[in-house]
């Protein structure tokens, strides 16, 4: 699993750069970003910008990375594609998940 990690203000940002989150790699997504959560930074923001894909298993492991940080922690999402959107929003997991429209990096001022 291809990810990148950077800050946006207080936040860190986890980047997924590969294009599917979905059964195959979904047990390697869950670890990458538990590893990358190893840094500071409050919200974690996982942008999910290049992500054209997510199943079922890519959306458990979303919801699991957010059990693994809570409490202490948020996870926040970040410039979901349309058709990684419409899982969230038919699964009602949008009203879960903070959801920011803008890629992180816009995000500095908010908060």
């Amino acid at each position: 699993m291809d990810i990148a990690t950077s800050r946006a203000g207080e936040s860190l940002v986890i980047t997924v750069n590969d294009g599917r989150i979905d059964a195959a790699v979904a047990i390697a997504f869950k670890e990458a970003v538990r590893r990358a959560t190893d840094l500071p930074g409050n919200p974690v923001i996982l942008d999910l910008g290049k992500v054209s894909f997510l199943d079922s298993s890519g959306l458990g492991a979303v919801v699991a990375v957010m059990k693994f940080l809570a409490p202490e922690r948020r996870l926040e999402l970040a410039a979901l594609t349309p058709p990684v959107a419409k899982v969230f929003r038919l699964t009602r997991m949008d009203s879960v998940f903070t959801i920011h429209h803008q890629p992180p990096g816009d995000l500095q001022a908010v908060g």
